[in-house]
């Protein structure tokens, strides 16, 4: 028989997924939600090109890309699947099982309350003393919880992952010191007028509620105050730009370029949208930060229906970590950093569609602040000499950042 979840936004129900013969996953809005003309938004990605919403979609194992986008990936998702007893390639039961505290306002959930049944075909190897109820949901490759941070300033993980105004980072094993690279991004982010939500870095013996299969050793964990939860609990609703653009994780890198975000921006916000992710996008190619990708750009809706673009998040100098060494999106047609210059932001601006002025303007501002911060700050981040001079070496090789732009 069709199984079916419930689709709501924080506590409205807005429609439902039915898993369907032959694994396909059939997504539709409730007639009510259609007709409603002050609904809340689910995402911008569910309108067509004349701003009229599509009622239903349907796709095959995977879930339309709005809802595929909200599940973990890469090896953080095969072990959820295993903890779960279900297949990391389905996404119909990994959303029942993650569905409680997944990013946003949007829950997921059985109507009557059960768990996907397991999956017979999976040779999983028991678990002692382990629960189905997963506490770790959050989209992305790296490993993080949600966690409620007490009076004391203590982090506690939940039991089953459904609460939590922080999210808690694990650091790398694959690379080390980069909870310290991002809580020194940011951190400068901040200094240079960038929205960016608190951050702190906490001892990984001090978190309680961390599941015992958890590296401990590894260093500092980075906690990141979550803005999609207001400082009572309520959700707040967001979606990146994989989701507006209707593109699948795996196509993050390659889903659309920064032009087409600065349009959409200036279509459904207005030109200080776009100045302001400008200067984001500036600072990111400034740190080195080659991991800009659909993903890591989000639009919130702190009224439920009006788009502004959200916080700023996930900034780190992947120079120190990675040999790829290219912009993620596109920029006018290129990804390397030596072609970042004005000529380069005017052909953006006019492939994107919005002024000019506007474009160099937030670039110009965004490079002053970065000159003027970054000698002083510098030393009070949590960088080694040489993450410093990977940085200023990568600066001089972008000409944006070279002595025209500074006078």
């Amino acid at each position: 028989m069709p199984r079916v979840l419930d689709v709501l936004l924080n506590d409205r129900r807005v429609g439902t997924i039915t898993n369907l013969p032959g694994d396909q996953n059939l997504f539709a809005f409730d007639e009510e939600y259609i007709a409603d003309p002050l609904a809340p938004v689910l995402s911008q990605g569910f309108y067509d090109a004349g701003a009229k919403l599509v009622p239903q979609a349907q796709t095959a194992v995977q879930a339309h890309p709005f809802f595929s986008n909200l599940l973990p990936e890469n090896e953080l998702r095969q072990y959820l699947a295993e903890k779960g007893r279900v297949k990391a390639t389905r996404d119909f039961p990994l959303l029942w099982l993650l569905g409680e505290d997944l990013p946003g306002a949007v829950r997921v959930k059985d109507a009557e309350g059960g768990l996907p049944p397991e999956d017979p075909s999976l040779k999983t190897r028991e678990l002692a003393g382990s629960s189905r109820k997963l506490r770790f949901s959050l989209a992305g490759v790296q490993l993080k919880f949600s966690a409620i941070r007490s009076a004391d300033g203590g982090l506690t993980i939940p039991a089953n992952g459904a609460g939590g105004g922080w999210i808690v980072k694990l650091p790398s094993v694959r690379y080390r010191g980069v909870p310290e690279n991002e809580w020194s991004m940011m951190t400068f982010a901040r200094e240079v007028g960038i929205d960016v939500p608190q951050v702190s870095l906490e001892d990984l013996e001090a978190i309680d509620g961390l599941p015992n299969d958890m590296p401990r050793h590894l260093g500092s964990a980075l906690a990141v105050q979550r803005f999609d939860r207001s400082p009572n609990g309520v959700r707040v609703h967001i979606e990146d730009f994989a989701q507006v653009f209707r593109k699948y994780p795996a196509d993050k890198y390659r889903g659309a370029s920064n032009g087409s975000i600065a349009t959409v921006l200036s279509g459904i916000i207005g030109s200080e949208a776009v100045a302001e992710f400008v200067r984001r996008l500036v600072f990111n190619i400034g740190i080195a930060n080659a991991d800009m990708h659909l993903k890591n750009w989000s639009l919130i809706y702190p009224d439920g229906r009006t788009p502004r673009l959200a916080p700023a998040y996930d900034y780190v100098s992947t120079i120190q970590f990675i040999e790829e060494d290219a912009i993620a999106l596109s920029v006018a047609g290129t990804k390397q950093w030596p072609d970042v210059s004005r000529d380069l932001l005017e052909r953006f601006a006019r492939r994107a569609a919005v002024p000019k002025g506007l474009v160099l303007g937030a670039a110009d501002e965004m490079v002053a602040r970065m000159n003027e911060v970054w000698p002083r700050l510098k030393g009070d981040l949590l960088l080694s000499e040489s993450a410093v001079e990977l940085v200023e070496k990568h600066q001089a090789r972008v000409p944006i950042f070279g002595p025209r732009t500074r006078r």
